[in-house]
Formats: C-alpha cells, structure tokens, sequence
C-alpha cells in the first residue's frame, strides 16, 4: 500500500481512519503522523452540531481531541491495510479548557502517546490556535471489542 503524503486535507482519507461519520467528523486534517505522536486539526464551521452563538462548545472541543487520538489508531490500522477500530473516550484527567474557539478559527491538536497496551491508548494531549493553547489534558481511549 503506498503511504497518503501528510499534511492530508481530505475528508475521504480522514473518514478511512476514524469511525465517526457526519455530522459528528470533528476532525477535516492530519498534519503529522510517527510513532508516539499525531496531529491533526479542524476548521470550526458554523454548521457543526458542536457550535452555539458562534463558539464551540466544551464537548466539541473533547470530541476533536477524542477524534484527534482515533486519527493515530486508524492510521497505524490503515499502514497495514486494515480497517479503522471502532473506539470510546475511557477516561479524562486533569483537562482545561481555556478558552473556546470561534467559528472559522483553526484548531491544532498534537496527541502523545504516553502508553499503549491491549487496544488501550493513555494520551497527552494540546489544541492550540495559532501557537495558543486553548486545551490541554489526558485522554485514555479504547478499542471497542469487535
């Protein structure tokens, strides 16, 4: 299989390597993918089920972050040709959330992989907006049982 070139913008790849579909994509970008780390991003659109008075709300910024983990899970399944796992958020720890963006502001979030065993990923994870950290905390996502 040849490797899709990152930065990748497409929503078609994106959607081979999350499980989520419309309207709930929360993330349209991977800029970079290795082992032990992801980043991806979102452009806040005023349609988004996650936008209210032309912010998005706390649980959209999650969900981006969440989807921001599945990107490196379905990556690495996509690399060895295989489907994207359906997965869940286990746990949240210490997240602050600073600030919400706006509609048509750009998110990127950087996922370090603090460990990974048995389909259980314990990430650190930041959103920033050009260079300002608007979230940051630790995420613990795990692949649902097929």
């Amino acid at each position: 299989m040849n490797k899709i070139q990152l930065p990748n913008y497409t929503i078609e790849f994106i959607k081979q390597l999350i499980p989520q579909r419309e309207p709930i994509i929360m993330v349209d970008a991977i800029f970079e993918y290795e082992d032990g780390k992801v980043v991806g991003g979102l452009t806040v659109k005023n349609d988004s089920i996650f936008v209210e008075n032309n912010q998005l709300k706390e649980s959209g910024i999650l969900e981006h972050m969440a989807q921001t983990v599945a990107l490196y899970t379905g990556y690495q399944f996509y690399i060895r040709n295989e489907s994207a796992p359906t997965g869940y958020i286990g746990s949240m720890k210490s997240i602050e959330v600073n600030r919400l963006p706006k509609v048509n502001e750009n998110l990127t979030t950087t996922a370090i992989i603090l460990h990974e065993v048995m389909g259980v990923t314990l990430v650190s994870i930041e959103t920033k907006i050009e260079g300002e950290v608007i979230a940051k905390g630790e995420m613990k996502t795990v692949i649902a049982e097929t």
